[in-house]
């Protein structure tokens, strides 16, 4: 799964070489024939944008991209050529590449690099012929005389957070329950630096975290409630910025069994992958900030002794709510972990979470769809890094009357509204549970795909650790 990301300042006229220039760029310096040189000249004239040479020893592949206007499109535009250019570099069995920056531009050549790292990933472990399905490339060098070595650093911890965090969603409940995960959250913070701690079934019975507890009541296997923790000597907050991601390792909707798409629900911790992931990309990059992820995990299955519509259970806070919907589950899990977070008076809380068929609904696989009351700098922020990185966030509409629809005859709220604005009820329903500065965002649609889409590829996506890497690095 990793790929090797260095910078290099040696000679590369004898490697296999992707050069990313422009229509002027001079090819003499880069060890082509004059032939060869007239012959990119004429395709680049012709408009080709991507030119393939073959010297037989080595392969260069010459790419002319047209910037944009816009920075943010001429970056992902980067990515996703760089991602095109993998396919044939792998087609190739090339092991590895050595990229060149021929006009100086750092920001895109690091695109580039990190579309090819990301759609490099491959999620085999369960093939019998794992090796012979296994992409060639291995290592991808650098050469820019304006990219810098922690740049390239950087880049690597981000793409390796990434495709951690796609690998856990990829991993079937058979292997990761809600223990694995907490597990998997412990090798990260070895690898990272960072602490982690998991309370067991007995210390969340003591804490009564009737959300969490009450979503697991169906499975035979206990929930698991992580805590992770960065914490540098440096750091430039006094107050922690908090991520609380929904673990829900499978999902089959409880009573209100699904009765379509559960083939996917897998995907269903993806909240929960993504802050360890980011987690583990700010420790590794040592970014001077406080931060913690906070993580409930349990599956949602069905058993003679699972939640049932009318059912009334009590959040760590003590609110109490009418369960409605066995398959509103991940909201409960969630006031569990919100609640929990006041204890640190954070900066800001950002929960990640695949919550609603209705976020996908109303805007599609092509974006996260946003929520909360933190101050309108603190959205522009989010949103920012959003589009730096192409993990795109839509502020709805956060409006106090659609609370009201969260009413119960029985108890203090119900865990589900009418049949319209679901996305917006269910983060009304979480707001409830906060007193600090508080986004939500529902990662539903682009967490993970059916079908391949770019660097992004198909299954888990990673969405959400370069968003919130990006914010905290920004901060």
């Amino acid at each position: 799964m990793n790929i090797s990301i260095k910078k290099t300042s040696g000679s590369f006229s004898k490697e296999n070489s992707i050069i990313i220039a422009d229509k002027k760029t001079d090819f003499k310096s880069f060890n082509l024939s004059e032939k060869e040189i007239q012959y990119a000249q004429d395709q680049i004239k012709a408009g080709v944008e991507l030119i393939t040479i073959n010297q037989y020893s080595r392969l260069v592949y010459l790419v002319i991209i047209h910037n944009q206007a816009d920075k943010n499109k001429s970056l992902e535009k980067y990515r996703v050529v760089g991602n095109n250019v993998l396919k044939l570099v792998n087609a190739a069995k090339i092991e590895s590449i050595t990229l060149v920056d021929a006009e100086n531009q750092a920001e895109e050549t690091l695109a580039f690099a990190e579309g090819m790292a990301l759609g490099n990933y491959q999620f085999l472990k369960y093939f019998s012929d794992a090796k012979k399905k296994k992409n060639s490339l291995k290592s991808i060098n650098v050469f820019g005389k304006k990219i810098s070595e922690q740049a390239i650093e950087e880049l690597e911890i981000i793409v390796r957070a990434t495709l951690l965090t796609r690998q856990l969603v990829d991993e079937p409940v058979g292997y990761l329950d809600a223990s694995q995960l907490a597990k998997e959250f412990q090798s990260m913070g070895k690898e990272a630096g960072f602490k982690v701690e998991v309370f067991n079934k007995t210390k969340i019975k003591a804490l009564k975290m009737g959300g969490l507890l009450g979503v697991n009541k169906g499975s035979i296997d206990e929930p698991t409630f992580s805590i992770m923790e960065w914490k540098p000597k440096n750091a430039k907050n006094t107050k922690p910025y908090v991520f609380v991601g929904k673990g829900v390792v499978f999902d089959t909707g409880g009573i209100n069994i699904k009765t379509s798409g559960m083939g996917t629900m897998k995907c269903d911790m993806g909240g929960a992958a993504a802050v360890g992931g980011a987690i583990y990309a700010i420790a590794k990059a040592k970014l001077p900030y406080h931060v913690i992820g906070l993580v409930p995990a349990t599956d949602n299955r069905v058993n003679g002794n699972s939640l049932v519509p009318g059912d009334v259970i009590t959040i760590f806070d003590g609110t109490t709510v009418e369960v409605l919907n066995t398959d509103a589950e991940g909201r409960l899990i969630l006031a569990d972990a919100l609640s929990y977070a006041k204890q640190y008076k954070p900066e800001l809380v950002i929960d990640l979470a695949t919550l609603t068929g209705a976020a996908v609904r109303a805007i599609g696989n092509y974006g996260i769809v946003g929520m909360g009351n933190a101050d309108e700098k603190t959205k522009n922020s989010l949103i920012a890094s959003g589009f730096s990185v192409h993990e795109r966030v839509v502020d709805f509409p956060f409006w106090d009357e659609y609370a009201k629809e969260l009413k119960s005859d029985v108890a203090d709220l119900k865990n589900q509204g009418s049949p319209l604005a679901g996305a917006i009820t269910a983060g009304k329903f979480l707001e409830h549970f906060t007193d600090y500065s508080w986004y939500h965002l529902d990662i539903a649609g682009p967490s993970f795909n059916e079908k391949t889409d770019s660097y992004r590829g198909k299954g888990g996506t990673g969405t959400g650790v370069r968003l919130l890497f990006d914010f905290i690095k920004k901060q």
